[in-house]
């Protein structure tokens, strides 16, 4: 027996289930989407070094206090992240923060330039630069911030933009001389200058303008 549908009915399939991710493509999500954003940042952080004045490498044996200084040198030894740097006039012991945690940064032998600040006998860096040019920024390029929406904002590249001229310029103005910019914040560089007194300084200059002593070497 043949069984006929009335022409004035319609046969609807069932609905199609709406298709859900799977418990695993959440988590490969989970995981991109950080590891995305901190090859963003990482990759600003390094570019971040550009705004930082080179200096010229100092003599070992004649590191001094500063907040802007710079050694060249071979590698001596390497205690997880710190090494020492030696030069025919003496050593010195190089701090490297937590970027150098587990010793992998320079290998002894290494011929490494290294910019930071020199304070108590370390020298903390801020730049190593290699023998072939390439440079790993491992300190902190600036003060501490001054949110985590102005930290987010600048790591894609859509934070404030520094005129680095023109601050350098408001700083001499402020009757400091040997102006190095060591470092920047979402809204402000760090700098070691001379003052009028001859005695170096490290200094916060908004990008405003504004020109602030945080302390004296």
């Amino acid at each position: 027996m043949t069984t006929t549908i009335p022409t004035n009915e319609t046969a609807h399939p069932a609905s199609a289930p709406t298709p859900k991710r799977s418990r695993r493509a959440l988590v490969v999500g989970a995981i991109a989407a950080p590891l995305a954003f901190g090859a963003i940042g990482l990759s600003l952080a390094q570019n971040g070094s550009a705004v930082m004045t080179p200096v010229e490498p100092t003599a070992i044996a004649a590191l001094k206090a500063s907040g802007a200084i710079a050694a060249k040198g071979d590698v001596a030894e390497v205690y997880g992240n710190k090494f020492v740097i030696q030069d025919g006039t003496g050593k010195a012991l190089v701090e490297t923060g937590r970027q150098g945690e587990g010793g992998t940064l320079v290998k002894p032998g290494e011929a490494v330039t290294v910019q930071g600040r020199f304070e108590n006998g370390f020298l903390h860096a801020v730049l190593i630069t290699r023998a072939d040019g390439s440079r790993i920024l491992v300190g902190p390029a600036g003060g501490p911030p001054r949110g985590p929406l102005d930290w987010a904002r600048d790591r894609v590249g859509l934070g404030a933009k520094p005129d680095l001229p023109a601050l350098t310029a408001q700083v001499a103005a402020a009757g400091y001389s040997d102006i190095r910019v060591t470092g920047r914040g979402p809204r402000h560089l760090e700098v070691a200058a001379r003052g009028s007194d001859g005695r170096e300084r490290q200094l916060h200059v908004g990008f405003d303008g504004q020109v602030r002593e945080t302390r004296a070497f």
